[in-house]
């Protein structure tokens, strides 16, 4: 068994981590990004699948047009952030698989074939991806604000245009503001989101 994290360590991933709604100016900047994301990619995906993409908007243009396909809540969350993340999933990402899976490229081309099952596995490992960059973020020190609250047909239009991308969530990345957050609300125990079998 490896080594237990820090307590120190497991708050700020989770414990102590909280959704900003808010945040401070400090900017995110591209050294950051990259950081980000070079870590993040490293979290598993079914058959080293990778079908998550990103769009880094920080320009105030790039935000102006995110801005106007999200839900009424959310526009201002988009404008102040420094940087919010369009995670999509593409639906192309077998193509991907001679350079991700070299040894069994041909295979799991075979396998992702059918447009049901890509669709199923890209939701399912972009999702995982998304969680990867907010747990990555959290890491790095920045606090996050993921939020589903858009329209995912804009957001395509706008973003992923001509692509086979599909948005699936958005997340706001930077250094939160405090006075932005409100109690923290409960979670379910051990019994009440699980069982033994």
């Amino acid at each position: 068994m490896k080594r237990r994290l820090t307590s120190h360590a497991l708050d700020q991933l989770f414990r102590s981590a909280r959704t900003y709604k808010g945040w401070t100016d400090e900017p995110v900047d591209e050294k950051k990004m990259r950081e980000l994301y070079d870590l993040m990619k490293w979290g598993p995906t079914s058959a080293n699948s990778c079908p998550a993409r990103f769009v880094w908007v920080r320009s105030p243009a790039g935000k102006s047009r995110l801005a106007e396909v999200v839900s009424e809540g959310n526009k201002e969350k988009v404008l102040v952030a420094p940087l919010t993340v369009i995670i999509g999933n593409d639906l192309d990402f077998p193509d991907r698989f001679p350079k991700l899976l070299p040894h069994a490229a041909d295979k799991m081309q075979e396998h992702f074939a059918s447009p049901a099952i890509a669709g199923e596995s890209a939701a399912r490992n972009g999702s995982l991806q998304g969680a990867y960059l907010i747990v990555a973020a959290r890491a790095l020190g920045f606090d996050c604000g993921p939020m589903s609250g858009f329209d995912n047909a804009a957001v395509d239009a706008a973003f992923f245009s001509g692509t086979r991308i599909e948005s699936n969530f958005i997340c706001s990345i930077g250094v939160g503001d405090p006075a932005s957050l409100h109690p923290r609300d409960p979670r379910l125990s051990f019994e009440d989101a699980g069982r033994f079998a």
